[in-house]
């Protein structure tokens, strides 16, 4: 008997990339037809276009990896639509997107026991616009004293918009001086004040599903130059530790597409910001680490339509989680275990990389195939040339391709 044969459609629901999603379109044609429990699956993908929708109206597609409708609110509302309806895969949910201000993941791992950095939230600088502002303000809102508040939390502090986005608006504050000047530019941002930590290494983790990469991130670096290519930076503790803030905080908020920051002291792991709707996964940023992050995002992918996995709607109950983070009796150590324990049961962890190792054996070599062929090669050019003014595209084309080169060489070591 012949077997049963499903197709699958991914949508892309893009920005202003084209780099990743080329990526993606060529990893996942890689990926072949997929035999698993006497059913052939085909995986396919498309971009996904913005027109007028029927609340009622079909949709094709069985996963949608969103870039988008963070900020774009017609597209937003057709996911809701795709997810209620028709029961839509995404990555990540628009209904955990008020989640994703940075204000909520702070308070939610604080009362997990993570060591997060003292943080204080003050009010606007400037009135919102509302009508009512003006009343509410004058009859309810107590005087503050910002230098007092600045004092305590300690200089230097970082004041940065509680819900955060691409660096935008952060300062670091050395004194009163430098607090009134970026308190007077914030305007209408709403701001946090957040105490720094003395740290050793910036560590970035980006968690795709259950897969994690922990990276040595340099902020003061211009972008290309960010991802130091650094093997065991951390000590085997803090490693540990911060792929597990990563892997934790997406499984409590749902969210299955994401990067996380940490600063780290020794074997201390601070998580200074873990909520990205849009996670950073540019070849001129990533590079070395670039092939790794779209194979998983297949991988992740192709896992989730294969095997029927549904996706919650809106953000997972913490319950459980605050009843471990509640226990007096257990030590931090035993509580990030537990944390831990729960996520990889969110993600199916266990299950996913022996169904990999099943049905997707032929991937990682396809891949580092696919890097040193002439059409990953063109991405890379066209990249370059579309990012960088023209006397920098020498420079920086062997750049990218020696950090790429170095990352097939590593594979095949």
């Amino acid at each position: 008997m012949a077997n049963d044969v499903r197709t699958h459609l991914i949508g892309l629901l893009l920005g202003a990339e084209e780099d990743w999603p080329r990526a993606f379109e060529s990893i996942l044609s890689l990926v072949g037809p997929v035999e698993a429990d006497g059913v052939t699956h085909s995986i396919t993908s498309e971009r996904v276009r913005i027109h007028p929708f029927d609340l009622t109206d079909p949709v094709r597609h069985g996963l949608v990896i969103d870039r988008l409708a963070y900020w774009y609110y017609h597209p937003r509302e057709w996911l809701k639509k795709a997810s209620l309806m028709n029961d839509t895969y995404l990555l990540n949910s628009p209904f955990t997107f008020q989640s994703m201000e940075k204000h909520s993941a702070y308070v939610a791992m604080l009362r997990l026991g993570m060591k997060i950095p003292k943080t204080v939230l003050v009010p606007y600088k400037n009135p919102v616009d509302n009508v009512r502002w003006a009343y509410t303000s004058s009859k309810y809102n107590d005087p503050f004293d910002l230098e007092t508040i600045a004092a305590d939390v300690g200089y230097p502090l970082f004041m940065k918009p509680f819900d955060g986005g691409g660096w935008r608006g952060v300062s670091k504050v050395k004194d009163v001086e430098g607090l009134h000047q970026a308190y007077d530019e914030s305007g209408s941002m709403l701001m946090h004040l957040q105490a720094t930590v003395d740290y050793d290494k910036f560590a970035r983790a980006l968690t795709i599903g259950p897969e994690t990469m922990v990276m040595d991130f340099r902020p003061d670096e211009p972008m290309h130059n960010r991802y130091a290519v650094t093997h065991d930076f951390l000590s085997p503790q803090a490693g540990w530790e911060a792929e597990t803030v990563s892997k934790v905080v997406n499984a409590f908020f749902g969210w299955e597409f994401n990067s996380a920051e940490m600063l780290v002291a020794g074997d201390e792991v601070y998580p200074i910001d873990y909520a990205n709707a849009c996670p950073d996964v540019a070849i001129t940023s990533l590079h070395y680490y670039f092939p790794w992050a779209i194979t998983a995002l297949v991988r992740w992918s192709t896992y989730c339509l294969v095997t029927g996995r549904k996706s919650a709607i809106g953000v997972r109950n913490p319950r459980e989680y605050f009843a471990i983070g509640d226990d007096p009796d257990r030590t931090y150590q035993e509580k990030m275990q537990a944390y831990r324990e729960l996520a990889d049961a969110e993600f199916e962890t266990g299950r996913y990389w022996e169904w990999c190792d099943k049905n997707l054996p032929h991937l990682p070599e396809r891949v580092l195939e696919w890097v040193e062929s002439d059409d990953f090669d063109r991405l890379l050019t066209d990249t370059v040339r579309g990012h960088y003014p023209e006397h920098e595209h020498d420079k920086f084309i062997a750049h990218f391709r020696g950090l790429t080169g170095m990352w097939v060489t590593d594979q095949r070591g």
